[in-house]
């Protein structure tokens, strides 16, 4: 981005002369607010100061956004400002000593006129420093984000839009969106999200489908969490974690769709892609507690191929389920698998 003109800086040097060229708690006790050292700071440029006046206030208690002067300014020159204040941040050490300072900024930038593209870039700085930004950002990303699609701004304009101004979206971010939308149920928005990110050159990972994924879990929605692992091997060619293939096994046995479930674990295996024992386990309980007896036994005999011996309690229910429903061949046909694994 371009700098600050330089008779803009000069305005507001003569308007703030107070340059924090003394100690810090000077500085700050100086001044009528704390609002007034931070655009002190802003009009000389002293950017890396800004961490250490706002972690000094933060003590004091509960302070109005010191950052709300930046309204008063056009919006490409407010983006210029907020774009130095982040590449300065960049040398500070440890890294993540500006927390205070971003999430005061992306409370700020989220709450304004016009949050994005500009929030995302600060969320990223604020990720790659290895901070989590407050837990309330969440809710006010969310609800920007809806804000702005629901003017028929695209997701991919969106996105398009952080590389205008200098930062390129990465998986960190999208993901967090991702978790931001789904933590207010808006499970279509972060699926529109997930699709889009491959466009702008960062295409969904491993957590990006485990968090839609669980969402999806979470509100029952079987159907498209099962084909979002499918989408997940077939189309991303990647390998699911076993913890998410774990909630949607466990999800289909709540609503009792238990075929649905081994027909998920056969496909995985026949795409390579292997099954943890603990999928195998919960998908044996659900069989049983459906009476599915042959299916259990079928999955039993799978699970041994694989060296995985069922509890105790669901091998005998499993082979007293096929003797009772008269399919005595698979039942011998279990205990020879079992008994080959010293079970």
């Amino acid at each position: 981005m371009a700098t600050i003109p330089t008779k803009l800086c000069r305005s507001l040097s003569n308007l703030y002369p107070c340059l924090l060229r003394s100690s810090l708690v000077h500085s700050i006790s100086s001044l009528h607010s704390v609002e007034e050292t931070v655009k002190a700071a802003v009009a000389s440029k002293t950017y890396k100061q800004l961490p250490d006046i706002l972690i000094a206030v933060e003590k004091t208690g509960r302070i109005p956004n010191p950052f709300s002067f930046l309204s008063t300014f056009p919006l490409k020159l407010r983006a210029q400002i907020i774009d130095e204040i982040l590449q300065s941040f960049k040398s500070i050490r440890p890294r993540s000593h500006p927390r205070i300072a971003y999430d005061l900024l992306l409370s700020y930038t989220l709450q304004s006129p016009h949050p994005l593209p500009l929030s995302l870039a600060i969320l990223q700085c604020t990720l790659h420093s290895g901070c989590l930004p407050a837990p309330q950002i969440k809710l006010l990303l969310s609800s920007a984000w809806l804000n702005c699609h629901g003017k028929s701004q695209s997701v991919s304009d969106s996105l398009m839009e952080t590389q205008d101004i200098g930062y390129y979206p990465d998986s960190l971010m999208c993901n967090y969106v991702i978790s931001s939308l789904c933590a207010v149920d808006q499970l279509g928005e972060a699926g529109k999200l997930l699709r889009e990110m491959s466009k702008v050159g960062s295409p969904p990972d491993l957590e990006s489908y485990a968090c839609l994924i669980t969402a999806m879990c979470t509100c029952r929605r079987t159907v498209d969490a099962v084909e979002l692992v499918k989408q997940m091997v077939q189309k991303a060619r990647l390998t699911p974690r076993q913890g998410t293939l774990v909630k949607v096994v466990a999800t289909l046995r709540s609503n009792r769709e238990i075929w649905k479930a081994v027909e998920m674990i056969e496909f995985l295996e026949r795409k390579g892609n292997p099954v943890g024992f603990e999928s195998y386990e919960i998908a044996v309980e659900g069989c049983l507690e459906c009476c599915e007896y042959i299916l259990a036994g079928k999955i039993v005999i799978a699970m041994a191929e694989r060296g995985f011996i069922p509890y105790i309690w669901v091998r005998q229910k499993v082979v007293e389920g096929l003797v009772n429903v008269n399919e005595l061949k698979l039942a011998c046909l279990v205990r020879e698998r079992l008994a080959e694994l010293g079970s």
